[in-house]
């Protein structure tokens, strides 16, 4: 059987659209022009292509290369080019001083993997680099309009502080707001909200 993202990214239709995400498109600014993006759980490429589109140079990561394969398609049809890589989070090694920014919009991972990745995730910055998360925290299986069922996927505020040594927090809350997009996220929706920076 194939993974379950696979087949969420099998029909043409973009199940989570494909326009940026808005906290991304609202702080993508904060990245060195011209980086190197690492986006973790990119899926079918929407946030990829719009930091492409913004003069990065992008690798586009996700478990699924069905999502990839459509995330590729999406950036040719813009006239762009992303990288991707088909890899899973708990084998891959984020390579240490690496990237410019590091962008985690919806990528929710178990407790325990979430510790081990986002501590490569604040030594794999350059300094100055920046890291973006978007994420559901618990309070969303109560509102119920996206995302997984199982808290120890979504991180509070709290635990990202704890999980991302060194870095130096510049936005950070947690918030309830209208997300949009396409019809995998669309209502009123329990959020954290990440720019996180390596200091230098």
């Amino acid at each position: 059987m194939p993974p379950i993202w696979d087949e969420r990214y099998a029909p043409v239709d973009f199940f989570y659209g494909t326009e940026p995400n808005d906290f991304l498109r609202e702080h993508a600014g904060r990245i060195t022009p011209g980086g190197a993006v690492l986006s973790l759980g990119e899926g079918e490429g929407r946030n990829a292509a719009f930091l492409a589109a913004g003069g990065h140079r992008v690798l586009a990561l996700d478990q699924s290369a069905v999502g990839l394969d459509k995330a590729r398609r999406l950036a040719a049809a813009r006239g762009l080019a992303i990288d991707t890589l088909a890899a899973d989070l708990a084998e891959y090694r984020i390579e240490p001083g690496a990237w410019d920014a590091i962008v985690s919009i919806w990528c929710h991972l178990p407790s325990g993997l979430r510790r081990h990745v986002y501590a490569e995730v604040a030594a794999g910055l350059r300094p100055g680099g920046v890291f973006l998360l978007e994420s559901y925290t618990p309070e969303q299986i109560r509102l119920g309009t996206g995302g997984p069922k199982n808290p120890d996927l979504m991180p509070t505020l709290a635990q990202l502080r704890m999980e991302l040594p060194g870095l130096v927090f510049d936005v950070a809350e947690e918030r309830e707001r209208d997300v949009s997009e396409g019809e995998g996220h669309r209502g009123r929706s329990a959020v954290v909200q990440v720019v996180a920076r390596r200091p230098g």
